[in-house]
């Protein structure tokens, strides 16, 4: 892409709603930072989503037993299909220093608001590691 057009990309707001997308998100999408807590992760995969970065949403969501391909083609199609319109984050427990933390948030997107509790965890247990997103814990399906 050239340069300009992603410079004005990074002066657009970020769609977690912390600011401008190339302060915010738009540096760990790229791979210039890494989240520095389980929040800050959950907010970046968030507007992964709805920027389409599906690189970013495979390296910080580990699933080895799903074929890489197929995974991508999910993702690609899952981004093209939901307009995200908003994220509030309800709780946040743990994921700073820690090896594990929750995120509980709502996001709105055309057509309903998902709810979630998100697990996440330093890649291999060690203090340095990753953050990555694991699994969700407690889903409410009401819409």
């Amino acid at each position: 892409m050239p340069k300009g057009f992603a410079a004005s990309a990074d002066q657009d707001p970020c769609p977690c709603g912390g600011g401008l997308y190339g302060r915010c998100c738009g540096p760990l999408h790229r791979g210039e930072q890494r989240a520095l807590t389980a929040e800050q992760l959950m907010r970046s995969r968030y507007s992964a989503f709805a920027r389409g970065e599906v690189d970013y949403l495979i390296a910080t969501h580990p699933e080895p037993h799903q074929q890489a391909s197929q995974r991508r083609r999910e993702l690609q199609r899952s981004c093209r299909q939901t307009r995200w319109l908003g994220l509030e984050i309800i709780a946040v427990s743990g994921g700073g220093g820690d090896l594990e933390g929750t995120v509980q948030f709502e996001a709105r997107y055309q057509g309903g608001v998902l709810r979630e509790t998100s697990l996440f965890q330093r890649r291999d247990g060690q203090p340095e590691g990753d953050w990555l997103y694991i699994r969700a814990v407690d889903l409410d399906a009401e819409s």
